[in-house]
């Protein structure tokens, strides 16, 4: 699937230069301007994919949608409630009801859904720890694949959201984990971007000295370290990643000596000071906004808070100077500067159980149709979809975007699943909990990768 990929990002993104949509999580604090009860309408186009007739008679249908995207007003949430108010504006008949609530809080009331009932449309994830588990209870609906032919999905994006060959959901992004920083920030105190993991130490111990925060991580949710421990193995072990890592949790043996020193790194990192103090128990809201206020030079992240750079509650000059790099090489390291952690994130799909299970379908096909979900993803700045976007350029892209879309046309590799996704759910559970502990040195290195394989058990 990682050569796949590769090969169907590459191309798409070389042959005009850029690329665009969202990230993996899009994961938001604010909360959601729509309530179950709470929905708009707008005018715009029809109900089925590809058909501008709305559906303007019947009986009425409500749409119950599950989503991981509680902004409504920035980023995918907007780009989300654009879509939904388009197609109820189109089809009078139908009513869309959402329920949005942040990644962590989302995952855990997706589980009792499971159990007693999914609603219509819901958010997932193209991963195996999150969605092995949810084709095994039955509780999605199959998708025609051949209906999104012409949609155009990156090659190999579709795979991880099919089981026995079978469809079940579709992807919405092509994720790239970042280290954003503040242009202008850098520029005032003389600092360059480092080209290596030696030169981030350096650097984070300088911008300390100064009195600011090196770089805001969200350590409290634990996903976001785990994604930070895969950009440092990626560097380390290059593209023998995903197989050190299929193999660790195949055999549940994590003492390759590339996981060693990766996880050695980010040690050595979180006790030089890299990080905020408490970033082991903050979430994502306040790591962000230690960013976006100015208090930390750096925000390690995905690509999908590119939209940062379109948000007029950040100050614009904030704002207008955020930039973006990826990891840099780690001193005799395997991968080079331009093999990077990308990978397919988030996704939709339909409830089996859905009493309304042919509008549901009707209102996902309506989603994905290339001038929705990727045109309105790329207008807002959110990050890279899943779906060829290069159709939509208009040349005035921020400056973040250009730069964003740059590293994906010039990756030579690109990771796959992050670690913490490539396992069963008790593996993810596991090294999300306990990667803080190893970090803040509560636990040994050793523990922290022997917990690591038992947990694979």
């Amino acid at each position: 699937m990682k050569k796949k990929l590769m090969a169907s990002l590459l191309a798409a993104v070389m042959s005009v230069s850029l690329l665009a949509g969202c990230g993996d999580s899009g994961k938001n604090t604010q909360p959601a301007n729509n309530t179950p009860n709470n929905t708009a309408q707008a005018d715009n186009a029809g109900s089925d994919a590809g058909s501008d007739a709305g559906n303007n008679e019947g009986e009425k249908i409500t749409i119950r949608l599950f989503s991981n995207l509680p902004d409504r007003k920035n980023g995918q949430g907007l780009v989300e409630q654009m879509i939904i108010d388009e197609y109820m504006a189109a089809n009078p008949n139908v009513v869309i009801e959402v329920e949005a609530l942040d990644e962590e809080a989302y995952k855990t009331k997706f589980k009792a859904y499971a159990m007693n009932g999914m609603p219509d449309v819901v958010s997932i994830w193209g991963q195996p720890s999150f969605l092995d588990e949810v084709l095994d209870a039955g509780v999605l609906a199959e998708l025609n694949e051949a209906d999104y032919a012409d949609y155009g999905f990156i090659a190999g994006s579709l795979e991880g959201f099919k089981k026995d060959g079978k469809l079940y959901g579709l992807p919405r992004n092509t994720d790239i984990q970042l280290i954003y920083y503040n242009q202008k920030m850098f520029a005032d105190n003389g600092w360059s971007v480092p080209t290596t993991y030696d030169e981030l130490m350096a650097l984070c111990a300088e911008i300390k000295d100064a009195g600011i925060i090196p770089m805001a991580m969200d350590g409290g949710d634990g996903w976001p370290m785990a994604c930070y421990l895969t950009n440092i193995l990626v560097k380390v072990a290059g593209t023998d990643y995903a197989n050190i890592v299929r193999n660790a949790i195949e055999t549940g043996d994590f003492t390759a000596p590339e996981l060693v020193q990766a996880t050695q790194i980010l040690v050595d990192s979180a006790q030089a000071g890299m990080f905020q103090t408490g970033y082991d128990s903050q979430d994502y809201g306040t790591t962000m906004n230690l960013f976006t206020n100015g208090q930390a030079a750096m925000y390690c992240m995905g690509s999908w808070d590119c939209s940062m750079a379109l948000n007029e509650d950040i100050a614009p000059e904030i704002r207008d100077n955020i930039r973006a790099f990826t990891m840099p090489v780690v001193d005799g390291g395997k991968a080079g500067a331009n093999d990077i952690a990308a990978w397919n994130g988030g996704g939709y799909a339909v409830s089996a159980s859905s009493e309304v299970k042919e509008e549901a379908i009707k209102f996902l096909n309506y989603m994905y149709q290339p001038d929705k979900l990727s045109k309105y993803g790329w207008e807002n700045g959110v990050g890279m979809s899943a779906q060829d976007q290069t159709a939509y350029l208009t040349g005035n892209e921020t400056e973040l975007q250009k730069q964003v879309m740059d590293i994906l046309k010039n990756a030579t590799s690109v990771s796959g699943t992050p670690i913490n996704d490539c396992g069963s759910a008790a593996f993810k559970t596991a090294i999300e909990s306990k990667i803080q502990g190893v970090s803040n040195g509560s636990t040994t290195i050793e523990d922290f990768l022997a917990a690591m394989g038992a947990a694979c058990e």
